[in-house]
């Protein structure tokens, strides 16, 4: 796990040393072990190392090959055995015992074909010397981060945004049309493009091959989510069976490491399941006790450490709990708005920031999360209405009851839910209403929410929106941020792409069943996961004490607000802070406070705003960003 970057001058003009180095040193806690640069003349790579497999100096990034390639990756290749020994038959020899070299290998026997045969997360820049093309790919669901800019002078690239701003030069400008879809109708990083004009992400599961020479980009799609016919052949007890299988070699895969192993632990039923499963492959190779960490809240209704605490008793697991403060909070905001480097809907992001903290300050180098069990299994209780759509009227008129059973939503919460999700024009009603002090611009049209109220119709194509657009995506940029802020590699289980194709491909009765949401699972960890853990009703995960914490900051949040140029613009009237509902006086600030350390300048209402956004491209200009406060780096080597 590290961090990447790269410069193309388009002019034909030397890379200079120093700009590289510039933006490489942006992303130091990405990378605390080493660092290193390959300067091509017209271009130049960067990289941080987080060393995780093979600590030698044989793992040193950029890596060469056969003098021909150099890669500069940042990820896991997690089945890299399987595959250096599909290559070793081959006749391929390897030097060092990395990842990164099984890619470079994989890449010349297969080319760019080689990442469909990967199971891992990725963001990898390949030079290819006799091709005169940077290669460039992103994991299937996107796990790893790799934005960057094209503009008439240059192409940059790096893991994290600060780096493509500071490449580029120039002030920061905003995106009014995300700023926009992340206040009103309360989505970000749906699309590939950012909160900053003329800076977007590669796509999870796509490719870019870069010419040097006639300096052309040329983006491709190499995977799509679909079922597997066999998998949606299967009877129920073959489908859990297989999904436990998956599961568990999933698991097995993640906890390859030269480094410690430990995992978050809320004490639901997704870190649960990964924190029982784990402890227990993890003991079987290791005289070592897990490690586990859980935050709580401090808040006795949202309070779930006893859970936690039954599990790791349950699993043998060394459990660390942390309280964060409201003092710590407030110190806290300006470094996790830096880290995070978008605006972010709650304050439970800070939650999740301080765990890895605390997996740091306990020698934890890599840690398992539970992202992408919701996703997959139909987790979310709003994805009853989407489950009710694919019966007959009857049967889901009886489901409404047995889920109220097993729900914590009442019959008229679930029938709410589902005329809320299920009709477009209901919300986007609420929704100008709620607004009606934004200016009307901007209320104009709703496309994301028509999009995603015609997928609750189809419960399989719903699920193909959350993982790949409306819910997933904003949940791993913040665990990726919170983690590599700390030079920690999290790393999702569930988010294995064989078991993500298992999931969604089973039928949907059985990941909800009998008014269970995640029903497979549930059976699946049977005799592993304490029972009362996994027939829980209430989910809530690291759920911060947000009352306690806004009230605290409340008075400099209202001035922040107060102060926003971006704000002020998209308002017709002063605001009435009595009148706002707690979410959205959040991400009001979320916005203000991004604008404010990022130093963003306001633009105009753009026109895409009024219709469906096309992708953002062009020349824009950029001011580098200053962090919070000064990161140690070291000198590095160039090649």
């Amino acid at each position: 796990m590290c961090g990447i970057s790269g410069i193309v001058n388009k002019n034909a003009s030397a890379v200079s040393p120093g700009a590289i180095k510039g933006i490489n040193d942006l992303i130091a806690h990405r990378g605390p072990d080493d660092e290193g640069f390959f300067l091509g003349g017209h271009f130049a790579l960067g990289h941080r190392r987080l060393s995780i497999l093979d600590l030698s100096p044989d793992g040193h990034q950029p890596m060469h090959y056969q003098d021909r390639y150099v890669i500069t990756f940042n990820g896991e290749i997690y089945n890299y055995l399987e595959i250096r020994e599909e290559l070793l038959q081959d006749g391929y020899r390897f030097v060092s015992k990395t990842d990164t070299e099984v890619i470079l290998c994989a890449y010349d026997k297969w080319g760019p074909a080689c990442v469909e045969r990967f199971n891992g997360m990725w963001g990898f820049c390949l030079y290819d010397r006799e091709k005169q093309v940077l290669f460039c790919s992103r994991d299937r669901f996107g796990v790893k981060p790799f934005y960057y800019a094209d503009t008439p002078q240059k192409f940059i690239f790096g893991s994290e945004i600060k780096q493509v701003l500071a490449g580029r030069g120039g002030p920061a400008v905003a995106n009014m049309g995300a700023v926009r879809d992340f206040l009103i109708e309360g989505y970000s990083d749906h699309t590939h493009e950012t909160f900053f004009e003329g800076v977007v992400a590669l796509p999870a599961g796509h490719n870019l091959v870069y010419s040097l020479a006639n300096h052309s980009a040329e983006l491709s799609r190499y995977y799509t989510l679909a079922a597997p016919p066999e998998v949606e052949a299967l009877d129920e007890p073959s489908a859990i069976a297989r999904f436990r299988a998956e599961l568990k070699r999933s698991i097995g895969y993640r906890l390859r490491s030269d480094v410690k192993v430990g995992t978050c632990l809320s004490g639901g039923l997704d870190s649960s399941s990964i924190a029982s499963l784990s402890a227990a492959l993890y003991h079987e190779a290791s005289p070592d006790r897990f490690q586990a960490i859980h935050a709580n809240s401090g808040i006795d209704e949202i309070d779930e450490s006893a859970y936690a605490r039954e599990v790791a008793k349950a699993g043998g697991i060394d459990l660390f709990v942390i309280e964060p403060s409201a003092d710590e909070f407030i110190r806290a905001i300006d470094e996790v708005v830096y880290c995070q480097e978008e605006p972010f809907a709650a304050p439970s992001i800070f939650m999740q920031y301080f765990v890895f903290k605390k997996a740091k300050e306990i020698g934890c180098k890599v840690m398992l999360d539970g992202q992408g069990g919701d996703e997959t299994l139909l987790g979310y209780e709003r994805y009853y209405a989407a489950y009710l759509h694919s019966l007959p009227w009857r049967d889901a008129i009886g489901e409404l009851f047995v889920m109220r059973n097993h729900s914590k939503l009442s019959l008229s919460e679930l029938l709410g839910n589902f005329m809320y999700f299920s009709i477009s024009r209901l919300r986007i009603w609420r929704l100008r209403r709620k607004f009606a002090y934004i200016k009307p611009e901007y209320l104009l049209q709703f496309p994301n929410i028509r999009k995603l109220s015609k997928g609750y119709r189809d419960i399989r194509a719903m699920q193909k929106l959350e993982i790949e657009s409306f819910q997933l995506p904003h949940l791993l940029r913040y665990e990726d941020r919170n983690s590599m802020r700390h030079s920690i590699e999290a790393r999702l289980p569930f988010l294995d792409y064989k078991l993500v194709e298992a999931a969604f491909g089973m039928n949907n009765h059985f990941k909800i069943k009998d008014g269970w949401t995640k029903h497979v699972l549930r059976v699946a960890m049977e005799g592993l996961v304490p029972k009362n853990i996994l027939w829980r009703k209430v989910k809530l995960g690291f759920e911060a004490p947000a009352d306690a914490w806004i009230k605290a900051a409340s008075a400099s949040m209202r001035a922040t607000i107060g102060g926003s140029a971006i704000v002020a613009g998209m308002c017709k009237e002063a605001l009435n802070f009595d009148k706002i509902d707690k979410v959205t006086f959040w991400k009001l600030y979320s916005i203000a406070k991004w604008e404010a350390v990022y130093s963003v300048h306001a633009s105009r209402i753009p026109d895409e705003v009024r219709a469906a956004r096309p992708a953002q491209s062009g020349a824009f200009a950029h001011r580098t960003p200053t962090a919070p406060s000064a990161v140690q780096v070291r000198s590095g080597r160039f090649d």
